[in-house]
């Protein structure tokens, strides 16, 4: 791991750090690169402006690790709201929720009862829930949510790490439920002992899990893949292999961050490949600024031409 994203990870979890940034005016205005506003209203208009390019969506409020079990019933209390206006607003949008959202910290079993309230709205409203992956501490109790709120419906699906060890073994013990998994690099620091710490070994972790996902044994069952980067040479050696095997369109879709490589996002469009565009609003946006911009050197350098443009 490269001595800037250990920076960049390390400074996501500062309070002090936090507390100045996101008070400094250039932070704000390079961070809207990212994140279209702070409310959900700003997400839903930017779902919007995305649906004539064929650009399909996944809504998601920043903020994690809650100060109390009060926080999680107005987040979840948010997310039933959320449900209601997409489907109103006719937009073919997700939702991506985070299991400490939801209370996980403070009670396992307050968790599961939000969770279900969620899921049994989406699924009413013929939607479907996304359980985001945290970091390594919490992967064992996120998949065993996944695997319980699995069993009510097929509208859920889950994001697993490539540069966890333990993914490979986590995607074969999903593949018979026929799961809908979204393959992500992973953005929290870890340390080795969990986690591989060369590029290029998540980069050759992330292409083996993809194209075991997208076999015909995996297939078979009725899983979904969600290929998200952002790596452009992997999503095309993956593009290549889904054509070489003429794995169907429905077995998968593009998965990107908002403002994040524009142009392949216009690519995959125009190229008539399902793109879904995951959409962070919030106030809590820090964290997850940071850890954006330790996944590509090149989010860095965007922001220091905000800073001197």
């Amino acid at each position: 791991m490269s001595v800037m994203r250990k920076v960049l990870l390390a400074g996501s979890t500062n309070p002090w750090l936090r507390d100045r940034a996101t008070k400094t005016a250039f932070v704000r205005r390079s961070v809207s690169r990212f994140m279209p506003g702070e409310h959900v209203e700003d997400a839903l208009r930017a779902a919007a402006e995305l649906k004539p390019q064929g650009i399909t969506t996944i809504l998601t409020k920043l903020g994690e690790n809650l100060t109390g079990v009060e926080e999680a019933e107005q987040v979840t209390l948010h997310y039933l709201d959320v449900l209601d206006r997409i489907d109103a607003s006719g937009l073919d949008a997700h939702i991506s929720i985070k299991p400490t959202q939801l209370g996980l910290d403070f009670d396992r079993a307050l968790c599961e009862r939000n969770l279900d309230r969620l899921v049994e709205r989406a699924d009413a409203l013929g939607n479907f829930l996304w359980i985001d992956m945290e970091s390594s501490i919490y992967v064992e109790r996120t998949i065993e949510l996944f695997r319980r709120a699995r069993t009510q419906t097929a509208r859920v699906g889950i994001a697993l790490q490539a540069y966890l060890y333990r993914t490979e073994k986590d995607v074969e013990s999903l593949v018979p439920l026929g799961a809908a998994i979204r393959i992500v690099k992973g953005a929290y620091l870890e340390p080795p002992t969990v986690a591989f710490p060369k590029k290029s070994d998540v980069d050759a972790n992330y292409l083996k899990l993809c194209t075991r996902l997208l076999a015909p044994e995996a297939r078979k069952p009725g899983a979904l893949l969600h290929i998200a980067t952002h790596d452009i040479a992997l999503a095309d050696r993956l593009a290549t292999y889904i054509r070489d095997h003429r794995v169907p369109a429905s077995a998968y879709e593009f998965a990107m961050l908002y403002g994040i490589q524009r142009n392949q996002q216009a690519r995959l469009a125009q190229q008539g490949q399902r793109l879904r565009v995951l959409i962070s609003y919030g106030e809590y946006w820090f964290p997850w600024y940071m850890r954006r911009l330790a996944e590509r050197p090149a989010n860095m350098w965007f922001v220091v031409r905000t800073l001197f443009g």
